[in-house]
């Protein structure tokens, strides 16, 4: 299906007017779709990503500061999210020895377990992703990161 059936509309200013609707409906579409699956892992995509971020970093913990500015939303909450997950025992937080003002936040064991729970579940998640061959992919990341840089 076209984006003009899928939101209903006939005509774009441009072509280039098009390609913004597309990406911003496109991204939505995907979140939803993410969404949905990690619900049954019980988080959400932003909590996902600060776990990924610190599985990244692990062994080695990360101040809030660095979460955030690694963060796929930058306008998430990072301390809620990062309390959030905390309460659900998936990180730990930890006053730095050398610096008492600062904190350091690390992934837990079983935070990392959840990670890989859901990385062997991930073919589920990326199985709308296959309508892309290898080329595509690679031609729309191009093309995404040109239109960004």
């Amino acid at each position: 299906m076209g984006l003009e059936e899928d939101i209903k509309q006939e005509w774009f200013e441009s072509e280039q007017h098009k390609v913004a609707v597309n990406i911003l409906f496109t991204g939505n579409w995907l979140y939803g779709l993410n969404a949905s699956f990690l619900k049954d892992f019980g988080i959400t995509p932003e909590q996902y990503n600060v776990l990924r971020i610190l599985r990244g970093s692990h062994p080695k913990a990360l101040k809030l500061a660095d979460i955030t500015c690694r963060m796929l939303d930058k306008n998430s909450n990072a301390t809620r999210l990062v309390e959030k997950l905390r309460l659900k025992g998936m990180v730990k937080r930890e006053i730095c020895k050398s610096n008492r003002r600062q904190v350091d936040i690390s992934i837990t064991e079983k935070g990392l377990a959840l990670l890989t729970k859901i990385d062997r579940s991930s073919d589920t998640r990326q199985s709308t992703l296959k309508n892309l061959t290898k080329a595509e992919a690679q031609q729309l990341n191009l093309l995404l990161d040109k239109l960004r840089g």
